[in-house]
């Protein structure tokens, strides 16, 4: 199947498996380049895992999805990092090497997908802590940031090879509702600076407060805001 060469993501007639069971069948929407959606629906509502579709960590076994100009039906092992490096995911725990301090968290990312050049890696670094504000954290280690400035180092290794689109997994779940709105503003800034953002959340504030599109897991579903109307409560984050 050919693709519009305009969106980051086109998903195609898709159906998502953990084992022999179907998470989402009938998948198919787009997301355009620069655009900003969320991703909502009860625990276990497959969530988490359209997400760990669209960056390669479950197969794709049915139906067609492009994500940032990889097919992901059929990519082999070899690919799947080359597909990583177009794409920032950012995770609700961290993940941080907690016996590494910030910049050292930064570099292994960048020697992992394949930077070379020292000057220009450092470059990078202190650009992008700069524009998460955590200019004067590279030295810091992990325990010594709090929940906000780490999931900010998060966001700031996401964004090292300047991905088309982020991928992010509840990232306020685990912080403060004033930590959580620095964060979101955050993603603003960097989505109004043309990446595109999927974000996964339960947090039903934001859904009242900033209207942007919402894809919806929902029996096996995948709803679409942009084409159907469908209630949004508090009942679907319990």
């Amino acid at each position: 199947m050919v693709f519009s060469s305009d969106p980051v993501v086109s998903v195609s007639n898709a159906s998502i498996f953990q084992g022999i069971h179907t998470v989402l069948s009938d998948l198919n929407f787009s997301i355009e380049k620069g655009e900003f959606v969320f991703l909502i629906g009860r625990t276990g509502s497959g969530k988490s895992s359209l997400l760990k579709t669209l960056y390669a960590d479950l197969p794709l076994i049915m139906g067609d999805a492009y994500i940032s100009g990889y097919q992901l039906n059929g990519i082999t092992q070899k690919n799947i990092p080359f597909l990583r490096r177009k794409l920032g995911i950012v995770f609700q725990d961290f993940q941080l090497f907690p016996d590494r301090s910030v910049a050292e968290n930064l570099h292994f990312v960048m020697r992992a997908t394949g930077w070379k050049d020292k000057t220009k890696m450092k470059s990078r670094m202190i650009e992008v802590l700069m524009g998460v504000g955590l200019g004067g954290a590279s030295n810091k280690f992990p325990h010594q940031l709090s929940g906000g400035e780490q999931q900010r180092v998060v966001i700031a290794r996401a964004l090292l090879n300047e991905p088309s689109i982020l991928l992010a997994d509840e990232p306020t779940g685990n912080l403060d509702p004033e930590v959580s709105d620095g964060i979101f503003k955050l993603f603003q800034e960097i989505n109004k600076r043309g990446t595109a953002i999927l974000m996964a959340t339960h947090n039903y504030e934001l859904l009242k407060k900033y209207p942007y599109r919402i894809l919806k897991c929902e029996n096996g579903r995948l709803l679409d805001s942009k084409t159907t109307k469908f209630q949004i409560g508090q009942d679907w984050a319990l």
